[in-house]
């Protein structure tokens, strides 16, 4: 089912300014390379907050969903902000087998880093963490998710669910235009 402004948020509300600095700190402490860009980004006073089902909250600037999160989890660029900003995120490679199932909506599993054509990072990215993941042959990120395992357990295995995939190109969200 397609994630849509009328069907899913339920509000849209501006918030108090000491609000709005809390989710800038935030986005800047889980995102540090966008500290010098976050005031274009998220300028002060045109920040917006969506509340959708699910307890999903959408960052809103512009009429433009710049990141959601769910609960108080981790905030999660949208794949159009990444694009503008590809190295903001921890960065992993699918093999090209995986991107039909990915642009489905499917979670991403281990053997599509560790087959030829994927890639994890040497470093040790822990479980929880935002993700963006890339195709073999592709420029630019197909989707966003939250590691289920960390990198050094996807190597060791080679097994099982790896990421959840929570926004992919061309799903609901990708394809809201702007948000009234």
């Amino acid at each position: 089912k397609r994630f849509t402004v009328e069907e899913n948020v339920s509000s849209i509300s501006q918030v108090k300014n000491s609000v709005q600095r809390q989710i800038q700190s935030k986005i800047v402490e889980q995102y540090p390379l966008l500290e010098k860009a976050i005031d274009d980004i998220i300028p002060k006073k045109q920040i917006l907050i969506g509340k959708c089902q699910d307890n999903v909250q959408l960052v809103i600037v512009n009429n433009e969903i710049m990141f959601f999160n769910q609960k108080d989890g981790p905030f999660v660029p949208s794949l159009k902000l990444l694009h503008k900003y590809p190295t903001i995120m921890k960065k992993l490679q699918v093999d090209k087998g995986a991107i039909k199932f990915i642009l489905s909506g499917a979670n991403i599993m281990s053997p599509g880093f560790t087959s030829a054509g994927g890639y994890l990072p040497e470093e040790v990215i822990d479980v929880g963490q935002p993700v963006a993941i890339f195709a073999e042959g592709k420029q630019h990120a197909i989707a966003v998710g939250l590691l289920l395992l960390s990198t050094e357990d996807i190597k060791k295995t080679g097994k099982g669910i790896a990421v959840e995939t929570l926004h992919y190109l061309n799903d609901g969200l990708w394809h809201i235009k702007s948000v009234d």
